[in-house]
């Protein structure tokens, strides 16, 4: 995916960039690619494919989600900062904060804010275990996303807990979003969540199975989730 396909493809979804928000992607192309080469971000750096595979997968959630508002929004395990940068580069005004395990990518994220010029955005070291137990951040998010990070059932013990009552946990998946919802149900009932809407496409281009899965939060989420640090991949909720 060029740059010119890029703009096109978003524009027929009714994502419209300016020349501003292009060069923002385009830096952080080059910041990525820079800095990839000191450190494991992303195994991708074909530009075409950065942009297809990191840029357009990222902000495909926003073609199922309404982020206009003034949302809290957290991403949890956002890497080299997928999804949330790219979505908030669409809508600058969202509050966005990454929590992230890996000090280095925490360092690669404000450098990266700082060379995109994005306001309104925090990333924060620590585990999504202990994170989520913060009386700050537990239950404080209209929104919480994650890309590819886990399974399903392990996702949503790490990021439920900080979705406010009423908010929305988004999970972006790829093939295997059917089984993973059969085996993560029991955790989405006892986390206090519960399945609104599964968008199925095929990214353009290559045509790879893309799937975006909307989970409301109904409830709190008992005290005792999420469990202590490796806890929850050890032993999910199943």
């Amino acid at each position: 995916m060029n740059t010119d396909q890029f703009q096109k493809m978003l524009a027929e979804k009714g994502v419209n960039l300016s020349q501003d928000q292009l060069d923002q992607y385009e830096k952080y192309y080059q910041v990525l690619v820079e800095w990839n080469e000191k450190m494991n971000l992303t195994a991708i750096t074909d530009k075409q494919e950065v942009y297809l595979k990191h840029f357009f997968d990222s902000i495909s959630a926003s073609f199922y989600m309404d982020f206009n508002e003034p949302l809290k929004i957290c991403d949890v395990g956002a890497g080299a900062g997928f999804p949330s940068i790219p979505i908030k580069i669409v809508f600058p005004h969202l509050n966005v904060t990454i929590v992230d395990s890996l000090n280095k990518r925490i360092t690669f994220l404000e450098h990266l804010a700082e060379m995109l010029n994005l306001a309104d955005v925090r990333f924060i070291h620590d585990r999504a275990e202990t994170f989520g137990q913060n009386s700050e951040h537990r239950e404080a998010y209209d929104i919480v996303m994650a890309r590819a990070v886990a399974r399903l059932s392990v996702l949503s013990e790490l990021c439920l807990p900080l979705v406010k009552v009423g908010g929305t946990f988004i999970a972006m998946k790829a093939a295997s979003a059917n089984d993973e919802l059969e085996a993560g149900q029991k955790a989405l009932d006892i986390l206090g969540g519960k399945l609104k809407e599964v968008h199925s496409f095929m990214l353009p281009v290559e045509g790879s199975e893309r799937n975006i899965l909307i989970i409301s939060k109904e409830k709190q989420t008992p005290k005792k989730y999420p469990r202590k640090p490796g806890t929850p991949n050890k032993t999910p909720i199943e």
